[in-house]
């Protein structure tokens, strides 16, 4: 699974890279807000924790850029703690929200929650149809051809409409 960690604390995101990856998750970090979008559009995370202050552009800013086009899962780790921060961070599209300093085991089991939500009984992580194959897990496209199998590049809104409509090709 590859989570996004998008936090301007070198501490924190070396930190964090170390004991993740060490559980076996492939982790992708950004400095900044800006950083972190880009990161989103090029490595399809299943996964971003979101710290709210960042410089460029911040954590309420990437929240409200990533609902604008992307449903993957945002948990905000964030120094701020009043309830009036993680209302809206929540209201904005975030789906939970950890306070630093935080335990590491409570912030295992909630990227365990929100994962298990990725994909439910019955999902098909690969579908394939004419000379295409769809890895919905992994977000590719790929073509079979006569000089072998090409991938498909798909802008991220084109990736979110083919994902929804196959995943909801059950009610055709």
């Amino acid at each position: 699974m590859r989570i996004l960690i998008a936090d301007d604390d070198p501490q924190i995101l070396r930190a964090l890279r170390i004991t993740l990856g060490a559980r076996g998750y492939e982790i992708i970090t950004a400095h900044d807000g800006v950083s972190a979008l880009a990161a989103v559009v090029e490595y399809h995370p299943d996964l971003v924790m979101l710290d709210l202050g960042m410089p460029n552009l911040d954590g309420l800013t990437v929240i409200d850029s990533l609902r604008a086009w992307n449903s993957v899962p945002i948990l905000v780790v964030s120094g701020r703690s009043g309830a009036s921060d993680k209302v809206e961070a929540l209201d904005r599209g975030a789906d939970d929200y950890v306070t630093k300093p935080f335990s590491i085991d409570e912030l295992l089991a909630r990227i365990r929650a929100l994962t298990r939500r990725l994909s439910g009984p019955g999902d098909e992580p690969v579908i394939t149809f004419g000379d295409l194959t769809v890895d919905l897990p992994a977000k590719t496209v790929v073509r079979a051809g006569p000089a072998g199998p090409q991938p498909v590049r798909l802008t991220p809104t084109e990736w979110q409409i083919l994902e929804l409509l196959l995943r909801s090709r059950e009610s055709w």
